[in-house]
């Protein structure tokens, strides 16, 4: 009878011991779960940052490369028939432009318009020898005050 006690004690003893380990390595998992998914959802809003970022620089230079392009149409136009095909062009970009800047006016597009022109007409008088080149603030000057 004594030794059925002992036996059952010890069993008892280590059904406990087994309970016990199996709830804290359930509590330690758990918490190590917890903290994959909170590194996970970090990164996740890291690239989906990164990625807007990344939009936007890219949607700065397609309007870059469109200002010069415009430049040069400007430039080339044709009096009578390249007044009719620059407004249209203008025309296009603009509503271009609004699908990217729902809530935007014509004024802030002329502003950026404007503020791009500057910066792609300062490169292209960069490239040209010193003695034909204006100052900076000549070509700055142009531009109208945006807010």
């Amino acid at each position: 009878m004594m030794l059925k006690a002992i036996g059952l004690l010890r069993s008892v003893v280590f059904l406990g011991w087994l309970c016990a380990a199996l709830a804290t390595t359930s509590v330690v998992t758990a918490v190590w779960a917890f903290q994959l998914s909170s590194a996970v959802s970090a990164m996740a809003a890291k690239v989906a940052t990164m990625a807007d970022t990344h939009r936007k620089q890219l949607t700065k230079e397609v309007t870059r490369t469109k200002a010069k392009a415009r430049l040069r149409r400007a430039v080339v136009a044709v009096p009578i028939a390249g007044i009719a095909a620059t407004a249209y062009f203008e025309e296009q970009d603009f509503q271009e432009w609004l699908i990217e800047n729902p809530d935007g006016t014509r004024r802030e597009y002329a502003c950026s318009i404007a503020t791009l022109s500057a910066e792609v007409v300062d490169e292209v008088l960069q490239e040209l020898p010193k003695t034909l080149r204006p100052a900076p603030e000549t070509v700055l000057s142009i531009v109208p005050e945006c807010s």
